[in-house]
């Protein structure tokens, strides 16, 4: 189970209690001062690295020093549960030597301590190159030099007391309650990660890169049944810093049902409040009737329906196998994409992988191997044109460059191939949500993500929701229960019938994703506007029907 499913399904005390150690580091005072460490000093020991590497016979080396803050706040209903303040520090060197890969890191933050961790790295190389049947091949990279990046912040949410954050949170529950709520459970999660890079290649890259994610469930209870309903916060995980908490008005759609929508800005209290009397209605909705229908899907939605059914399955380590022990592979084949007429989906779907774009969590200005971020197409007017590939990968495509998508966790990680931002992009012509559901004779408007499965090839899936909402003859009439949707990717993307414009545009996200041997966690966002698919096979999962 990935890390993000754990914390969707578990209790948000629970997860406080049992999230991986690997994503904290040690414990560090709540009011510790936030700071950043001068490059100039990570660019001295960044040298020690490169140069001991180079002198113990290492054709290529690279360099990651980083520090990585996190603050996780935990509360349920007016109490704090637990809080969580972590820093760790330390230092991973990758090489090839003798055409192979060798990598060793440390917490030693030193001269010494990287000397000797260059040195092992290199001892590695040598040993695995006893094993290697085929040179590592790395696609040529720019040599920037001494290059700063930081995701573009109004304001730093480390920098924020404690008290105004853990206050936010507990007014949140608070008006939960009022509206008629029997549980709330919240968190805050915060991520700092300052990482320095250098390379033989020539590049020196500081970098300081911020996220956020609000997030709560909210439970309803019907005394006289027993019967009891949740409902998920509606935010997404941001590239942002504390002015994602502010709710400005520009920021906010209005839908259907009073529904409202969040963009570049989230109001966590008017979410709650909305969250505890949907929460209520959620009891009393009729069972959704099996059948075929034309599916709205709002982007908090979709983004979990592209992550797994585009995003991973266009992974080229997993299309080549390399993590078929874990994860599984592919069906998006080598060979669909070199015929260059695979059909993904219907000519209105154009899907594209972007680490560049604003307030994403995937954006950064560089990548974890000196790579400067872009954006490109995956799948062009329905047809498969391209996957994700790093700098030793891209040759298998016939690439020139790398995508610029290796990421790794940790200063004590490995770097390698992980999704970038990967989106729906927008309709071209201007068509708004409110037009998309009167085109709608029989449909259901689904928000806010659920439940899935989905195999180990990426093709059959099955997704829920959080809200479901009956769509008759172009007008939204009454919430709906037990709602999922079934389908592969290549029937899905195909009845694929409208997307809204642009002005729709909004991000869903991934904070915890996991992939690898030992697993790693990453941060990923997709995007779209509300989307339509026609005559989908939806099916009732309750119990008693």
């Amino acid at each position: 189970m990935k890390r993000r499913d754990f914390l969707q399904l578990a209790g948000m005390g629970a997860g406080a209690l049992m999230l991986p150690t690997y994503l904290f580091g040690k414990s560090v005072p709540l009011d510790t001062p936030y700071s950043v460490i001068d490059p100039k000093l990570h660019k001295q020991l960044a040298d020690v690295a490169l140069n001991t590497a180079k002198s113990r016979g290492a054709s290529y080396a690279d360099v990651r020093i980083g520090r990585y803050l996190n603050q996780y706040l935990f509360t349920r209903e007016d109490k704090v549960q637990n809080t969580v303040n972590t820093e760790s520090y330390g230092v991973g060197i990758r090489v090839i030597a003798n055409g192979t890969w060798g990598f060793a890191a440390t917490d030693q933050v030193t001269p010494d301590g990287i000397r000797k961790a260059a040195e092992q790295a290199v001892a590695i190389a040598k040993a695995n190159g006893k094993l290697q049947q085929e040179p590592v091949k790395l696609v040529p990279v720019q040599s920037y030099g001494e290059q700063n990046w930081r995701t573009p912040i109004e304001k730093n949410a480390f920098e924020v007391p404690l008290s105004e954050k853990v206050d936010l949170l507990l007014s949140a529950n608070a008006a939960a309650q009022e509206q008629g709520a029997n549980f709330v459970n919240n968190a805050l999660f915060l991520v700092n990660e300052q990482k320095y890079f250098a390379s033989t290649d020539g590049s020196y890259i500081n970098q300081d890169i911020h996220r956020i994610w609000p997030t709560f469930t909210v439970t309803a209870v019907d005394p006289a049944s027993g019967k009891f309903k949740q409902r998920a916060a509606l935010s997404a995980p941001m590239g942002m810093g504390w002015e994602y908490m502010s709710g400005r008005a520009q920021d906010k759609t209005q839908g259907p049902a009073g529904l409202i929508f969040y963009g570049n800005t989230y109001d966590i209290k008017e979410d709650a409040t909305a969250a505890a009397r949907q929460a209520k209605e959620m009891i009393a909705a009729k069972s959704v009737k099996p059948g075929k229908y034309d599916l709205v899907l709002d982007p908090n939605h979709l983004g979990l329906t592209i992550h797994e059914s585009v995003g991973h399955p266009l992974e080229l380590d997993r299309v080549l196998g390399y993590e078929a022990n874990y994860a599984g592979t592919s069906f998006a084949t080598l060979d669909k994409w070199k015929a260059k007429n695979f059909n993904y989906g219907s000519k209105l779907v154009n899907l594209f992988a972007d680490k560049t774009q604003d307030h994403s969590l995937g954006q950064v200005g560089w990548d974890d191997e000196g790579v400067k971020t872009k954006r490109w197409d995956l799948v062009r007017e329905g047809t498969l044109v391209d996957y994700q590939a790093i700098r030793d990968q891209a040759h298998i495509l016939n690439h020139d460059e790398s995508h610029g998508c290796c990421y790794a966790d940790s200063w004590s990680s490995v770097q390698f191939q992980r999704m970038p931002n990967v989106s729906l992009a927008p309709g071209t012509e201007k068509y708004s949500m409110q037009d998309m559901i009167k085109d709608v004779q029989d449909g259901i408007f689904i928000i806010g993500r659920g439940s899935y499965s989905i195999d180990q090839q990426r093709y059959n899936f099955q997704f829920g929701g959080t809200l479901f909402y009956e769509i008759k003859n172009g007008e939204v009439t009454g919430m709906l229960n037990d709602v999922a949707y079934q389908s592969n990717t290549q029937e899905f993307w195909n009845s694929c019938a409208k997307i809204c414009d642009e002005s729709d545009y909004r991000l869903f996200g991934s904070f915890f994703d996991g992939k690898g041997q030992p697993s790693q966690i990453s941060a990923v966002s997709h995007g779209s506007s509300t989307t339509r698919f026609n005559g989908v096979n939806v099916i009732n999962t309750a119990r008693n029907i």
